[in-house]
C-alpha cells in the first residue's frame, strides 16, 4: 500500500472520528449539521481552489440552486427525499456546467470577475422571479419528511441530531468520492494543470475539458450541501444565492487549507463555531471574527491543516532526534 493511500484511509479515518466525537461534544445537533454541511461545500470549492487552481466566485449559485431544487420538490411536487436530493445535486451540477463552460475561457482575473458576474446574474434572476424562488422572502416551511418505504419509517429525521446523522452519512460517503476522485489519474492530473497549465497543455491534456470536468463536480457536491441546509432550516432563502455565500464558502476553503479535503471541515469547523462562539461574548461579534480571520489569513499561509503538519513535523523531528541522541550516547558508552 502506498503512502498516499495510507494517507487517504487516514483521513478518512479522521473524518469519521470527527462526525462521531461531535455529538459528544456538542449541544447543538443543528450546528453540528451546518459544520458538515459547509464542510461539504469547502470540499467543493477545494476541489476546484486547491485542486485546479481556480478560485471561483459562483459557489454560492450552485448552493442556491440546491437550496432552490429541494424546497420546490418538497413543497410544490412532493417527491421521496432520496429524489430530491439527486435532483439537486443534478440542478448544482447542471448550473456548474454552465457557469464553467463560460468562465474556464478566461483565465486569472478575468476568470474571476466571470464567475462573480454569473453570481450577481443568478441572485438577480432568483430576486425576479418571486413565482419561482419565492424573491425576497425565499421558499418557506420546506418539510423534513422521514426516510421510509412502503409506510415503514426507516430513518426518522425530526429531531436535530437524527437529522445530523442522515447529513453525517451523505458527509462520509461524499468525502470518501472525492478521496476517489483527487486520488485518480483525473485528480492528479488536474494538479498538474494547477502547477502548471502549460506544460500540461504542452504534454496534450484538454484543459478546457478538465477545467469543466472539475466545476461539475463541485457544482455537485455543493448543491447538496445547499438543498441539507435548506431542509435543516426549513426554509431557501434568497441570501443562499448571494456572493457572500461563496465568500463564506471561499474563506472556510482557505482557513482549512488548499489541496486537502479534510481541511475543508476544518475551516468550517473554524469559521462556525468561532463564530458561534463570538456572539454570546458581543453584539458586533463580526468585528472580531474580521480581525481573527485577518490574522489567520496572514500568519497561516497554508491554513490550519499547514499549521498541524507543521506542528507534527516539528514534534516528529525532535523526537526523531531525542532517539538519535540516546543511541550515540549508547553507542559511546
Amino acid at each position: 500500500m502506498t503512502t498516499t493511500l495510507l494517507h487517504k484511509h487516514f483521513h478518512l479515518l479522521l473524518a469519521l472520528a470527527v462526525v462521531l466525537v461531535m455529538p459528544l461534544t456538542m449541544q447543538s445537533g443543528s450546528l453540528a449539521s451546518e459544520v458538515l454541511i459547509y464542510g461539504l461545500a469547502a470540499m467543493g470549492c477545494n476541489l476546484l481552489l486547491g485542486h485546479t487552481g481556480l478560485l471561483s466566485f459562483g459557489q454560492g449559485i450552485f448552493f442556491g440552486l440546491g437550496s432552490y431544487t429541494i424546497a420546490l420538490t418538497l413543497t410544490r411536487w412532493p417527491l421521496p427525499i432520496p429524489l430530491a436530493l439527486v435532483l439537486a445535486v443534478a440542478m448544482g451540477a447542471l448550473g456548474a456546467a454552465i457557469v464553467g463552460w463560460v468562465a474556464i475561457r478566461q483565465r486569472g482575473t478575468y476568470f474571476v470577475m466571470l464567475t462573480l458576474a454569473f453570481a450577481q446574474m443568478f441572485y438577480f434572476l432568483a430576486y425576479s422571479m418571486p413565482g419561482l424562488t419565492g424573491g425576497d422572502n425565499g421558499l418557506l416551511d420546506i418539510p423534513r419528511p422521514s426516510l421510509a418505504v412502503g409506510g415503514f419509517t426507516l430513518w426518522p429525521l425530526t429531531s436535530p441530531w437524527q437529522y445530523y446523522g442522515f447529513v453525517a452519512t451523505l458527509f462520509l460517503v461524499s468525502f470518501w468520492l472525492l478521496q476517489k476522485v483527487s486520488a485518480s489519474i483525473f485528480g492528479r492530473t488536474l494538479l498538474a494543470v494547477r502547477d502548471n497549465e502549460e506544460r500540461a497543455a504542452a504534454i496534450g491534456y484538454n484543459l478546457q475539458l478538465l477545467k469543466l470536468q472539475a466545476f461539475v463536480i463541485s457544482g455537485a457536491v455543493t448543491g447538496l450541501a445547499g438543498a441539507l441546509h435548506a431542509m435543516m432550516t426549513g426554509i431557501a432563502p434568497l441570501a443562499s444565492a448571494e456572493y457572500h455565500t461563496s465568500e463564506m464558502i471561499l474563506i472556510m476553503t482557505v482557513i482549512g487549507g488548499t489541496g486537502n479535503l479534510l481541511a475543508s471541515l476544518l475551516g468550517s469547523a473554524f469559521y462556525l463555531l468561532v463564530g458561534d462562539w463570538l456572539s454570546t461574548l458581543w453584539p458586533r461579534w463580526l468585528l472580531i471574527l474580521g480581525v481573527v480571520l485577518m490574522v489567520v489569513s496572514l500568519g497561516l499561509q497554508r491554513g490550519l491543516w499547514g499549521l498541524g503538519e507543521s506542528a507534527w513535523n516539528r514534534l516528529r523531528g525532535k523526537h526523531g532526534n531525542g532517539k538519535a541522541d540516546a543511541a550515540t550516547q549508547g553507542g559511546h558508552a
